[in-house]
């Protein structure tokens, strides 16, 4: 059994029933980078919030497994107390809620949970420890760590502290949706090398992104591409290549006639 299981996922939008997600059936499991490609607007980020919970979503057909456990019965914060972590591309920024204060809660909602409901904050010189390892390896200045969480930051900036609660939480299944969107390349480096760093025994990734750029640094060991709702190509990273050079023409229905759109 699969880390993380998609069967048959059909997501709509509540507020227009429109579906969106149309048939979604993928398996990921630790070790493993998927690469979730296609054109804006075929329902990438649709899919990443959906599986996070977003409200603004409904699910209403298929099935997600979390280490064989019904995702779609949690809510959004009992989601993420199980492992799932989601990057997003527009990160809010929270007025009055430094990113330490958000992250030393953040770990110690996810060890109560683990502790079946029972207080276990982490020791206060343990979380210094290691916020600290963590903001030098993604060079994250130390300053940042008073801020409010990504007011002000630059596109960057709020990148790098979403890659930095990921190594912070430990997730078990990461999904970065678009992170790669407005970084220059050093900054596009740094958080590559934070994916690249996490994946391992103990953690998969999901990595959503329109552009093969990202795909450079996180070398991806299945790539999906991802077309009106649907997978509709399977493959290894040479896929991400020929997406790359030849674009998803060849995977776009044509428009209704044959005329051009």
């Amino acid at each position: 059994m699969a880390l993380l299981e998609l069967k048959n996922l059909h997501v709509s939008h509540e507020e227009t029933g429109k579906e969106i997600v149309k048939g979604v059936d993928l398996a990921v499991n630790t070790n493993e980078i998927h690469a979730v490609m296609g054109p804006n607007g075929s329902g990438k980020s649709t899919l990443a919030y959906a599986l996070m919970g977003h409200p603004a979503y409904e699910i209403t057909e298929g099935e997600v497994l979390l280490d064989g456990e019904d995702l779609l019965a949690m809510a959004p914060d009992e989601r993420a107390q199980k492992g799932l972590f989601l990057a997003f591309q527009y990160p809010h920024a929270i007025p009055g809620v430094t990113v330490t204060s958000f992250l030393r809660s953040a770990i110690n909602s996810i060890r109560k949970a683990r502790a079946g409901g029972e207080d276990d904050p982490i020791p206060i010189p343990e979380f210094r420890q290691e916020l600290l390892a963590q903001m030098e390896r993604l060079k994250v200045s130390r300053e940042m760590a008073s801020r409010y969480l990504n007011e002000g930051f630059s596109g960057g900036e709020k990148k790098r502290v979403e890659i930095l609660q990921m190594a912070m939480l430990k997730p078990r299944i990461a999904v970065l949706d678009e992170t790669d969107s407005g970084l220059d390349i050093d900054a596009l480096k740094i958080v590559a090398s934070g994916v690249k760093e996490l994946v391992g025994p103990e953690m998969g990734a999901l990595v959503i992104t329109h552009y093969q750029r990202i795909l450079n640094y996180v070398k991806p060991d299945f790539v999906h591409v991802f077309v009106d709702g649907r997978i509709v190509e399977e493959g290894g990273p040479e896929l991400a290549h020929k997406l790359e050079a030849e674009g998803y023409e060849a995977f776009t229905p044509d428009p209704v006639g044959g005329g051009e759109s």
